[in-house]
């Protein structure tokens, strides 16, 4: 039968019990070698023994840093947001730092709890991928008087003194896949997506203005009575259904604002039997996203696109923010962008 561990509530009564002073466990718990290799090995071996969690929050109430960076990001069920974690938290941890990780569930509402929560922590910094034209601004001014605020992925829709950006040049990144477009069949149409962050402006803008210099006339599809939501792959393939329900765009070539908004009409398309099950002939249809989305490779047929660095927005802003933590960045604000890239797959 397995032996019931002891229940221990207090790093005082682990410390009576295993032998070992305060100080050295408070030591060990933050950095296990900074402590003499026996006293570690000492230390782990009676931690096999007892019931003990070490309260992380607790232990830094008192002091000038929490060692905690705060990330908050509309939707957890977003792949790209999921890379996005995974590359900051990644990055975070080689500094020294723990990630707490809020959800703002896509509304103002739940982006202004998320703040609140971070500023009851006593965190040392926050990455935010913000709604955006519903966030409150206000909410992001009074956090910044806490804690330096590094925006990721989309910006806030007024600025936010002293906070940095970490992102992709939509105007960079949406003229690569223009350009491709065009050079290599029919002009591109732009299938926005719904207005929910500057990133659906910014990309809207930046698609006008590559076909103004390419020398084509920008073109839109109607997304007229399809629902404005984060649910991206729904908008896609609702509003490209009903089109090819109707004989329109058949043969087009149609950038999407994003990948997931490609891949919900690459779906319809299907429906419709637009792409034919090869790779050497079709109906002439061709859709291209942007992002780069984990699953757009794994499509039929594959996405072009063009990928953000996931990676590379996660470093630099774990980067920016512990430079403002440090006090090594006091410039009035920054903005650092990432390279983007031209991923050609099958579908364009």
């Amino acid at each position: 039968m397995t032996k019931v561990k002891q229940k221990i509530s207090t790093m005082k009564e682990l410390s009576e019990i295993i032998g070992i002073s305060r100080p050295t466990l408070s030591r060990y718990f933050q950095d296990p070698d900074s402590v003499r290799a026996s006293t570690s090995d000492k230390i782990k071996a009676r931690l096999e023994e007892v019931d003990y969690v070490y309260n992380f929050i607790a232990t830094r109430q008192n002091r000038k840093s929490s060692g905690l960076i705060g990330v908050i990001v509309p939707h957890y069920n977003d792949l790209f947001f999921t890379s996005l974690l995974e590359a900051i938290e990644s990055a975070a941890r080689a500094e020294g730092y723990t990630v707490i990780t809020q959800g703002s569930d896509g509304n103002a509402e739940g982006e202004i709890q998320a703040v609140a929560r971070l500023r009851s922590m006593s965190a040392d910094g926050a990455i935010i991928a913000p709604l955006g034209l519903e966030s409150s601004n206000e909410t992001f001014r009074s956090a910044r008087a806490d804690f330096p605020i590094v925006f990721v992925d989309s910006r806030p829709e007024e600025d936010v003194p002293g906070t940095d950006f970490v992102g992709t040049d939509n105007k960079q990144s949406i003229a690569v896949i223009v350009e491709y477009l065009d050079r290599t069949g029919t002009s591109p149409i732009f299938l926005g997506m719904p207005k929910l962050n500057n990133n659906a402006l910014e990309r809207e803008a930046a698609y006008i203005e590559s076909a103004h210099r390419l020398g084509f006339e920008p073109k839109f599809v109607e997304t007229r009575g399809a629902a404005e939501s984060w649910q991206f792959e729904a908008f896609g393939l609702d509003v490209m259904d009903a089109h090819f329900s109707h004989g329109r765009h058949m043969s087009d070539t149609i950038l999407c604002a994003n990948d997931r908004i490609a891949i919900g009409a690459i779906r319809a398309a299907n429906k419709h039997g637009l792409f034919a099950r090869s790779t050497d002939g079709h109906s002439g249809l061709r859709i291209a996203g942007h992002d780069d989305h984990p699953l757009s490779q794994y499509m039929f047929p594959a996405v072009t696109t063009v990928g953000q660095d996931i990676d590379g927005i996660g470093n630099t802003s774990v980067k920016v923010l512990v430079e403002r933590i440090l006090g090594e960045h006091d410039a009035e604000k920054s903005t650092s962008f990432e390279e983007s890239s031209l991923k050609v797959r099958e579908s364009a």
